[in-house]
């Protein structure tokens, strides 16, 4: 029974690499559906917000003389789009339409003192005009919100009395400011209006008539305010949320998500599955950026978000900055005006973004569609994940290699019952830390075939040469440490052999990844390839297991000796320094991690260069390991465990498909680069190993002779 066992599971192995190349091949039109949907949103929209610009111009001396150059200077630089936020009385003071005055300020106006036992609100308008724009809206934010707002007037000026405190009325929110935005279009520009759930209760009839006027004015995207979309407060109670988003539908208007938000906008994923994913995303500049960056920094950040990750809208703020160095309020718009529309001797970004691709205009969201072929092929891709995770398992321990598989088509039917997500997810983190980890152990299989004997590879058994069967030193691994080198051309073309091989058995894993998560929630950062960091551990931590333990003549005869190494102070340091290194590898995995300034000068001039740029601990550290790694091996046996560092390229490889973001071209590019540069930089290592290798012998004998002498 046991050996009849063992022959199915080696039979199994043949099928199931059969039905993992079926799955790469299953995957490969499902990429390129991917990748002409990444190609049908080209346009890049320019963004500024209008409020910051009212709070500079509070600063100025000619406040709306201000505001009206900037506007013509905002439009001349390239600036498309002004989004306006629902309207405060703070806000509309800043506008100079309204005045806002408490009981005592009332009082002193009408030269009495101030009234005791009152403390309200009094808004006088600037003119009728005003009044008619803005009475009724603040009217109905006040009443809705239960504070009597009645008439008032001083001289000739209209006004009202809002029975509240003024530090309370100035923090209600309001509709966005229908004079501004009838402004803001007269000067040429589109609105985007920025929404918040502040203003309750949600009222269906009024929010129906909000975004029937923004559809008459051309607004055709919304952008949220706060940690919450419109309508979610109240969605338990009055299905407000889904109200909203099916008069967005219904209005033809599109949403907006903001990038790299700490903790994403409540409500946002259920809004985009009622608007069909009518979505752009945004990436966000924030006012200090604006003024202590480089326009050439804005620039380049901006080309990265476009070409990198499909930002297609670029938001700007700016705020008034307090300068004794310069004695007076400063602001950044000067520094906008350069990075966006460049100056004579310099292209701002709306111009080298054209360049690349990216035209000016509004947003448009990714034109997708899932026809009924993608089922099948996703159903193939899922069953080559199945094996490959039963192959890698199978590695380890061959017994397991049919039992797994067959457990993993049970469980794989069963999670598919309880979320299609969850399942998507689970097979494609299996897969990408399957193909990386068989990569490395294939290659190394093949070094030992060439140093120890003929060998099966990955998860096969080991034929032991008779010499070595018997081995039952207490070296670790026994055996041979130095290998019968062949010629030094037959070692390097086996090592770039190895190295490219190696390359296309990871890169699998990639074609799992693209293949199974190929959905518009991916694409716009609604959902994300989870389990990052065990991608990142997992191989490493398998490719170890296998050089230390699956290397030597027996798995139990290694742990045997592992286990009984003394322990010196060099080893607790060497683990010490590892365990920070490991720190600080994961701290750089995602999209959180920090870099220094010399490494983001080292990045902007990969990008000038390649226009694409490579990843650093592939091309810098890893590959040209891996290749050294290769030739050594084939001489050293010591040299098997650069096979661990190897690792870190294979898998992040695969993780640079992982970020389904960034456009699939981009990534594939990405990599090659990794591998082209990464082996050019191996075989400059290679060269100096000989070189240091023919010095070392060359005055070896000359050095002893020396010292015996």
């Amino acid at each position: 029974m046991f050996q009849m066992l063992k022959n199915w599971n080696r039979r199994a192995r043949t099928l199931l690499w059969g039905l993992t190349i079926l799955g790469v091949l299953a995957a490969l039109p499902i990429g390129f559906s991917r990748h002409e949907m990444e190609q049908t949103s080209n346009q890049v929209e320019y963004v500024f917000n209008y409020r910051d610009l009212l709070l500079i111009s509070n600063y100025q001396a000619r406040p709306q003389e201000f505001v009206s150059e900037q506007l013509a200077k905002l439009k001349e630089a390239g600036f498309t789009t002004l989004a306006v936020f629902e309207s405060t009385l703070e806000e509309l003071v800043w506008s100079g339409r309204l005045t806002v005055y408490n009981s005592a300020q009332q009082a002193l106006l009408n030269g009495k003192t101030a009234p005791l036992g009152e403390n309200f609100t009094y808004i006088l308008f600037a003119d009728a005009d005003a009044e008619a724009a803005y009475a009724p809206m603040i009217r109905s934010a006040f009443e809705k919100a239960g504070i009597p707002a009645r008439e008032w007037s001083f001289g000739e000026r209209p006004g009202l009395l809002l029975e509240t405190p003024v530090e309370d009325s100035s923090l209600r929110s309001m509709q966005p400011d229908p004079v501004a935005i009838a402004k803001i279009r007269e000067a040429g520009f589109h609105v985007l209006p920025r929404l918040s759930d502040r203003i309750r209760p949600y009222d269906p009839e009024e929010m129906n008539r909000l975004l029937q006027s923004y559809a008459d004015q051309g607004i055709t995207r919304v952008l949220f305010d706060g940690d919450k979309v419109t309508g979610y407060t109240d969605q338990a109670d009055k299905k407000s949320l889904t109200h909203f988003g099916e008069l967005l539908k219904q209005h033809n208007i599109g949403l907006v998500r903001i990038e790299n938000l700490k903790n994403p906008q409540s409500g946002m994923n259920k809004l985009a599955y009622v608007t069909d994913y009518n979505i752009v995303r945004l990436y966000s500049l924030s006012g200090s950026d604006a003024a202590a960056m480089t326009p050439e920094a804005i620039i380049d950040r901006f080309k990265l978000a476009a070409k990198d990750r499909n930002i297609r809208m670029f938001y700007m703020n700016a705020s008034p900055v307090r300068s004794l160095d310069k004695g007076g309020i400063t602001h950044p718009m000067d520094n906008l005006y350069l990075a966006i529309g460049g100056d004579a001797e310099k292209k701002g970004a709306v111009e080298q973004l054209a360049e690349v691709g990216f035209e000016p205009g509004q947003a448009q969201p990714f034109d997708y569609e899932y026809p009924a072929w993608h089922k099948v092929l996703r159903a193939i891709v899922a069953l080559g994940a199945i094996a490959i995770i039963a192959l890698l398992i199978g590695v380890f321990i061959p017994m397991l290699t049919l039992p797994s598989f067959i457990l993993g088509l049970i469980g794989s039917a069963g999670l598919y019952v309880v979320s299609t997500s969850l399942l998507e997810q689970a097979l494609a983190l299996g897969a990408s830390i399957a193909a990386p980890t068989l990569g490395v152990i294939w290659a190394l299989s093949r070094v030992r075939s060439h140093t120890e004997g003929n060998r099966r590879i990955v998860g096969g058994t080991w034929e032991e040469q008779p010499s070595q069967a018997g081995d039952n030193s207490d070296r670790l691994f026994g055996g041979r440490w130095l290998f019968d080198a062949p010629p030094f051309g037959k070692r390097l073309v086996s090592a770039i052999s190895l190295y490219i091989l190696t390359a296309v058995i990871s890169l699998l894993g990639a074609a799992y990844v693209f293949g199974l998560l190929n959905n518009i929630t991916y694409s716009l950062v609604l959902e994300q390839f989870r389990g990052v960091s065990l991608l990142h551990l997992a191989p490493i931590g398998l490719t170890a297991l296998y050089v230390f333990l699956y290397t030597g003549h027996s798995v139990k005869d290694n742990l045997r000796k592992l286990l009984g190494l003394n322990i010196t102070v060099l080893m607790v340091a060497v683990a010490a320094v590892l365990g920070v290194v490991g720190m600080y590898y994961l701290s750089r995995t995602g999209n959180a991690g920090q870099v220094s300034s010399i490494e983001l000068v080292f990045r902007n001039l990969l990008e000038e260069t390649f226009g694409v740029r490579p990843r650093n601990k592939e091309f810098m550290l890893a590959h040209p390991l891996f290749l050294l790694g290769l030739f050594l091996s084939l001489r050293y046996r010591a040299a098997w465990v650069l096979m661990i560092v190897a690792s870190i390229g294979q898998l992040s490889m695969v993780d640079t498909f992982a970020h389904i973001h960034t456009p699939i071209v981009i990534s594939l590019i990405r990599v090659l680069l990794g591998l082209g540069l990464g082996g050019i930089i191996g075989l400059l290592l290679i060269a100096a190993w000989q070189l240091a290798e023919g010095v070392w012998k060359a005055w070896a004998p000359k050095f002893k002779a020396g010292r015996t002498g």
